[in-house]
């Protein structure tokens, strides 16, 4: 039975139901309409008005009635009467009678009242019997179909009766449409992950010297950088039974809904063994058990204490890898990060520049560049970014080149691309003078601490265009080598962040200084703290004061606890105060010996409203001498 079949008789029956149970009303009162010796009787409410039985009785001993017309068994009757205050005028009314009486048809008899007993109209007894039996069987065919779309035929109100079911999605034989050479910039994570699917493909090659197939896989790292891609590619090259799932989708609202889906799951995983289990955001079900508020038995630890024992329990999975996905590996439990549960903990980190290289090499197959434009130069301006963000850049700067009606990708498309992605939209220029000349200060004084201090990252491009919440922006090109920051690196940091406020104190003075700065302070405050309590770069010594987790609810404590003392909180506060006063100071100094080279160039800047990185440089070279930056040396081929 098709679906539209399904359908019509949905609609049909209860409409059925009601025409025959309207006939059968109808066809059981005969006093509406009814033909009594070829006399037509009008309707109940044809009758002007109603008496009662016991003022019917004494119209009939006062002789006023001439006719009754009884109906329904004798529940019902019309009378005539005559009123002899109107006329003797002829009035109908209606009675409604304690039964068929033999009192009463004697009465009527003794009085010479001219009446009739009209017979009640009864139903067809095959219409009877489809009254009776109609809507049992619209309740039954209800039933039975909404059980069959419970069991095939999804987001169906029977869904309710597959709670306990997995919802993982199957597919015999992954057609993902990604293998491992659509994924690039993460090589180490996809030699450990192409050992896996030669375990699936070919096991006798490990097993021939004793080494078993690993049960885990668990890919780390931050958005973005291609963890559910190799999982894709993981499913396109082993050719085995694949299921994908979230994390959340194991949680549910009723205790114990999860973990019969753990088991659904790892029942279907061991008939089609081997396969693969991919979970994505596994952190939703995995997190550690006892932590925050509610005890061992929640819906979410039932699952997690499932999801352990199908993992390597008693029984144990023989021929299942399970790979997840998380950004989050601080806050799993750690019987789940054990070996045995999960062998492997593979990091995929955000590229570096050859990563970002062989990434772009990928997103630019169906992209036409300009010939001055090279994915090097591209690598080189986009240090920080994931293959998410080099897709989205390629992809904006593609969207901007057919918006200004050109055939192909240029440098400039590339570089408003990188600012709207990092930065935002690109707002309407300033024409206030005063505040754009305030803001040129502001912007230039970071720079200028950016050039002079030998630390710092050299400035990439200096303006005064707004860009989403900023009213002006000054960019520069950090080291593709983050991991490791010097203090020298940091100090010149914080800096760089109060050269604006600097440069609004030498030029304006502090009664004019704004509320600009405002940002930079929030990002010197974070650098200094760190500083001071979690790197040992104060006086305090070689110490760390602060613990690097302190949510709450995130697997761990209930409350927030001070790991110091008041003294030594104390000190930490004015170390930090110290530390960002003596930048300061230093900052000023700076600012207040360029003060000329500053006014020539923010009013080249205003003419301009953008300066690149070299075309400042050469400027303020002119009356400074410009330390040579010292750079990680980057190696492409």
């Amino acid at each position: 039975m098709n679906q539209k079949l399904k359908t019509i008789i949905l609609w049909a029956l209860p409409i059925i139901l009601v025409i025959a149970l309207s006939y059968q009303f109808l066809s059981t009162s005969n006093i509406d309409s009814l033909k009594s010796n070829g006399t037509t009787i009008a309707p109940k409410n044809s009758a002007v008005a109603r008496v009662s039985y016991g003022r019917f009785l004494d119209y009939i001993n006062s002789g006023r009635v001439t006719s009754v017309d009884i109906f329904d068994g004798g529940r019902n009757a019309v009378i005539e009467t005559i009123d002899s205050d109107l006329d003797n005028k002829v009035q109908r009314l209606r009675v409604d009678l304690p039964g068929l009486t033999p009192e009463l048809i004697t009465n009527l008899k003794n009085e010479g009242i001219s009446f009739d007993v009209h017979p009640v109209k009864t139903t067809p007894p095959a219409l009877g019997i489809l009254g009776n039996l109609l809507f049992p069987a619209i309740l039954i065919g209800g039933l039975i179909l909404l059980a069959r779309r419970s069991n095939g035929m999804p987001g169906g109100p029977g869904q309710a009766m597959q709670f306990g079911k997995s919802k993982a999605r199957f597919a015999m034989d992954a057609d993902t449409g990604v293998v491992f050479d659509d994924v690039a910039g993460v090589n180490e994570a996809k030699e450990d992950l192409e050992e896996v699917v030669t375990f699936l493909k070919k096991p006798e090659k490990f097993t021939s010297v004793g080494a078993r197939i690993p049960k885990g896989v668990l890919l780390v790292g931050p958005p973005g950088t291609g963890k559910t891609l190799l999982a894709k590619a993981i499913a396109g090259e082993a050719g085995v039974p694949f299921f994908s799932l979230a994390g959340s989708e194991f949680v549910e609202m009723f205790v114990g809904v999860g973990a019969s889906r753990v088991r659904d799951l790892f029942k279907k995983a061991k008939e089609n063994s081997p396969c693969l289990i991919f979970i994505d955001e596994i952190d939703a079900v995995g997190r550690q058990r006892g932590a925050g508020i509610g005890g061992g038995n929640d819906e979410r630890e039932q699952t997690l204490n499932q999801l352990l024992t199908e993992m390597d329990g008693f029984e144990g999975n023989s021929g299942i890898i399970i790979i997840a996905a998380t950004n989050r590996p601080d806050v799993l439990d750690s019987a789940l990060m054990r070996p045995g549960r999960f062998d492997r903990q593979v990091t995929v980190d955000a590229p570096d520049i050859k990563g970002r290289l062989s990434i772009l090499e990928v997103h630019s197959k169906n992209k036409t560049l300009q010939e001055d434009l090279t994915l090097e130069s591209i690598a080189r301006r986009t240090p920080g970014f994931t293959g998410a963000d080099l897709a989205n850049l390629l992809n904006e700067a593609a969207i901007l080149t057919a918006r200004r009606r050109k055939e192909s990708i240029g440098i400039l498309e590339i570089d408003d691309s990188v600012d709207r992605i990092v930065a935002g939209m690109e707002g309407s220029p300033l024409t206030d003078g005063r505040s754009k000349r305030l803001i040129a200060y502001h912007e230039v004084g970071h720079a200028i601490i950016g050039t002079l201090v030998k630390a710092h990252d050299p400035v990439q491009k200096v303006t005064v265009i707004p860009r989403g919440q900023a009213k002006g922006l000054t960019w520069f090109t950090p080291d593709d080598d983050q991991s490791l920051i010097s203090r020298a690196n940091l100090k010149a940091r914080i800096m760089g962040a109060l050269g604006g406020r600097a440069a609004e104190d030498v030029v304006f003075g502090k009664g004019e200084i704004t509320t600009g700065a405002g940002g930079d302070f929030q990002q010197v405050a974070s650098m200094a703290r760190q500083m001071v309590t979690r790197f040992g770069m104060s006086e305090l010594g070689p110490i760390a004061l602060e613990g690097g987790n302190q949510e709450v609810f995130v697997g761990r404590d209930l409350m927030t606890r001070s790991e110091v003392s008041d003294s030594i909180s104390k000190q930490i506060d004015e170390s930090v105060r110290v530390m960002v006063k003596d930048c300061y100071k230093e900052t000023y100094s700076i600012i207040s010996k360029n003060r000329e080279a500053m006014d020539k160039i923010v009013d080249l800047l205003i003419e301009k409203e953008t300066l690149d990185g070299e075309e400042f440089v050469k400027i303020l070279s002119k009356f400074t001498q410009i330390p040579e930056k010292e750079r990680t040396p980057q190696i492409l081929n």
